[in-house]
C-alpha cells in the first residue's frame, strides 16, 4: 500500500480511520492530492468522485442523512471550498453530521497574489460547529484539532471544517507512514436531565395541548410513545409529511385543517400548552396562527437545539423525546376532554371533501399530486424538493411504510437532487425523488454522478416556471413577474435524461400520467425520469378553491 509522503496527510488518514469516518466524497484538484491518494489507496474508505463541489456536498449530506454518521467532503484550494456552503448551512440547520476537509496553500502563500488562493480559515464560521485550522506541520496539537472536529460533527450533529495547508511536492508516495497520529478519547457530553416537575404540572392542568412534530427521521419517536400521546383526550397531535409519524388519531395535513378556521374555531383550537419535537416546520399557516394566537406555554424537546419559531418559547427541554414522554407517562394522569376528538372529526370531514375535490378538478399540479400519491409503492423512500412541491405534499396522506425526507434546514432548492442521490446510494430502500422543474434544472449537475442506483426514479412537475410565486401574495400577470419571479421557460429534461443515460417518460394529461406511473414503478433495471407537464396558470385558482371547498 502507498501512503502520501506529507506527514500532515498521514495524520488525517489515520485519525479518520480510527474514528470510523468511512464515506469520503472527493472533488478533483491538485492541492488535495495527498489526501486523495491516501483515501483512495485504503480499502477502509468508500470514496466517490463528484466533480461539482456543490453537488458533492449535498450528495455527502444525503449519505449522512441516511447513515446518521458523518460523511466527509474533500476539495482543492480556492473557490472550490465556497461551493460547499449551501450544503453546510443545510447540515447546520437540519442537524446532519458533515465534515468539510479543504486543502489550502501554506499560510505564507495567502494574500500574496498566488493562484487559486483565498482566505479559507473559518470561512464557514457562522454555520459550523467547529473549525480546525491546522498548522503546516503534523503535530499532536493538529491531531487534537482534527479529533475535536470529528467529535463535534458526531455528538452535536452538524457541519465542521478542517482546513489543511499543504506545500509542494504533493504527489510523492512512500511505502510506510513516517508519522503516527495521537488518538485521543473525547467523551460525549452528558445531557442534563433537569427536573421537569413544573412542566408536567402545567401539562396535567392544561385543557388544550397541541403536540407539533416537525422534520425528523423515521422512528425518531417510537410508535409506542406516539400511541400514548395520540390517545390523550386533551392532546391534538399535528404532523407533516417529513415528520414520519403515522397514527389514526393524528392530523397529518395541518393546512387542510386550519386554513379556513373561523375566529371561533381558532379560539377553540388555540392551545394552553404547545409541545414541539423535531426540526423545521413546513406549514406557514400554523406558524402564522401560533404567532397571532400564541399558546400560554411552549416547550421544545430536543437534546441539542431549540428555535423560538413562534416567538413564545417558554424553555428548551434538553432531553431525548422518548425519554421526555416516558417521564410524562409517570408524571401526569389522562384528563377527560373532547378537545382532540372535535378537531379529528373536523379533519375527517375535510378528508372526505379533499377526495371529492381532487377527483373533480382538471389536470393540474394538484391533480398530478393526487394521482402520484395513488400510485406510490409501499416501502420506498420519498425524497421531496422544496418550494411548491413539499407544500403540495402536505395536503396528501402518505402511507406509513414510506419514509419522507426534504432539505428543510434552509428550505433551498439548490441541492435537492444531489441529496436524494446521496441518500439512494446509502439506503437499502428504493428512492423516488419528487421535484419541481426549476429545482431540477438548477441542480442538474447532480446527474453527473457515476453512483446512481438502477432503481432511482425522478418525478418532475414541469409547469414551465416557479409556480409557487403564483400561489404567494403579490402575483401580477406581466413581463416582470413572468421573467424575474416565475422564471418562465420552455425547457424539458429529455436531453439531460439522454446525456446521463436515464430512461425518460412523459405525461401531459390524467390518462398518460396513470400509464406512465405504472411503467415507472414496474421497471427497476435503469434510472428513470418521469416529466409531468402541467398548465401553469390554473394552479393558483385550483389551490385557492381547494381550501374553500373543504371548509
Amino acid at each position: 500500500m502507498n501512503y502520501p509522503e506529507i506527514p500532515l496527510a498521514q495524520s488525517i488518514l489515520q485519525l479518520f480511520k480510527a474514528k470510523e469516518i468511512k464515506h469520503i466524497i472527493i472533488s478533483p484538484g491538485s492541492r488535495n492530492a495527498p489526501l486523495t491518494i491516501g483515501f483512495t489507496n485504503d480499502s477502509f474508505f468508500t470514496c466517490y468522485s463528484i466533480v461539482d463541489e456543490r453537488c458533492a456536498a449535498f450528495f455527502a449530506l444525503g449519505i449522512a442523512q441516511q447513515t446518521l454518521q458523518p460523511a466527509a467532503v474533500l476539495c482543492t484550494s480556492g473557490s472550490a471550498l465556497l461551493n460547499y456552503y449551501p450544503a453546510v448551512t443545510e447540515a447546520f440547520y437540519s442537524q446532519i453530521p458533515l465534515i468539510v476537509v479543504s486543502a489550502d496553500r501554506p499560510t505564507s502563500k495567502i494574500d500574496i497574489g498566488d493562484g487559486q488562493t483565498i482566505r479559507q480559515r473559518n470561512v464557514f464560521e457562522n454555520h459550523s460547529l467547529f473549525n480546525a485550522n491546522l498548522s503546516d506541520e503534523a503535530s499532536v496539537a493538529n491531531d487534537e484539532l482534527i479529533q475535536n472536529a470529528i467529535a463535534a460533527a458526531k455528538n452535536k450533529k452538524g457541519p465542521v471544517h478542517i482546513n489543511v495547508p499543504f506545500e509542494e511536492p504533493l504527489y510523492n508516495l512512500i511505502h510506510a507512514p513516517t508519522y503516527q497520529a495521537t488518538v485521543i478519547d473525547i467523551p460525549q457530553a452528558v445531557v442534563d436531565s433537569s427536573d421537569f416537575k413544573k412542566v408536567f404540572s402545567t401539562i396535567e392542568n392544561a385543557n388544550k395541548i397541541v403536540v407539533l412534530i416537525g422534520a425528523q427521521n423515521p422512528n425518531a419517536i417510537s410508535k409506542e410513545h406516539i400511541d400514548y400521546l395520540a390517545n390523550l383526550p386533551n392532546v391534538l397531535l399535528l404532523t407533516e409529511s417529513n415528520s414520519n409519524v403515522h397514527h389514526a388519531r393524528v392530523v397529518a395535513n395541518i393546512d387542510t385543517l386550519i386554513t379556513t378556521f373561523s375566529e371561533e374555531q381558532i379560539q377553540d383550537f388555540q392551545p394552553d400548552v404547545l409541545l414541539t419535537f423535531g426540526g423545521m416546520i413546513v406549514s406557514k399557516r400554523i406558524k402564522a396562527l401560533f404567532r397571532k394566537h400564541p399558546p400560554a406555554f411552549h416547550w421544545h424537546i430536543d437534546e441539542l437545539r431549540a428555535y423560538d419559531t413562534f416567538g413564545v418559547l417558554t424553555d428548551h427541554l434538553v432531553i431525548a423525546p422518548n425519554d421526555f414522554i416516558d417521564e410524562m407517562k409517570q408524571q401526569i394522569s389522562a384528563k377527560s376532554s373532547s378537545y382532540a376528538d372535535s378537531f379529528l372529526q373536523t379533519m375527517q370531514r375535510r378528508r372526505e371533501k379533499h377526495n371529492e375535490y381532487v377527483a373533480s378538478i382538471p389536470f393540474s399540479d394538484l391533480k398530478s399530486f393526487g394521482i402520484i400519491w395513488n400510485h406510490l409503492p409501499q416501502n420506498i423512500q420519498l425524497q421531496i424538493s422544496n418550494s411548491a412541491v413539499i407544500r403540495y405534499a402536505q395536503l396528501f396522506e402518505t402511507h406509513q411504510s414510506i419514509d419522507v425526507y426534504c432539505n428543510r434546514g434552509t428550505s433551498g432548492i439548490d441541492g435537492s437532487t444531489s441529496t436524494a442521490i446521496g441518500a439512494a446510494v446509502a439506503t437499502q430502500q428504493p428512492v423516488v425523488f419528487l421535484t419541481g422543474d426549476i429545482s431540477f434544472f438548477y441542480d442538474s449537475n447532480a446527474l453527473w454522478n457515476n453512483y446512481i442506483p438502477k432503481n432511482f426514479k425522478i418525478i418532475i412537475i414541469n409547469n414551465s416556471g416557479g409556480g409557487i410565486f403564483r400561489i404567494l401574495p403579490g402575483h401580477q400577470e406581466n413581463n416582470t413577474f413572468n421573467t424575474f419571479f416565475e422564471t418562465e421557460h420552455h425547457l424539458t429534461a429529455e436531453h439531460l435524461a439522454k446525456m446521463y443515460q436515464f430512461d425518460y417518460l412523459t405525461a401531459k394529461n390524467e390518462e398518460e400520467l396513470n400509464m406512465a406511473l405504472k411503467l415507472l414503478f414496474s421497471n427497476d433495471s435503469h434510472p428513470q425520469i418521469l416529466e409531468i407537464f402541467t398548465p401553469s396558470k390554473i394552479n393558483r385558482d385550483l389551490l385557492r378553491n381547494y381550501f374553500t371547498s373543504i371548509s
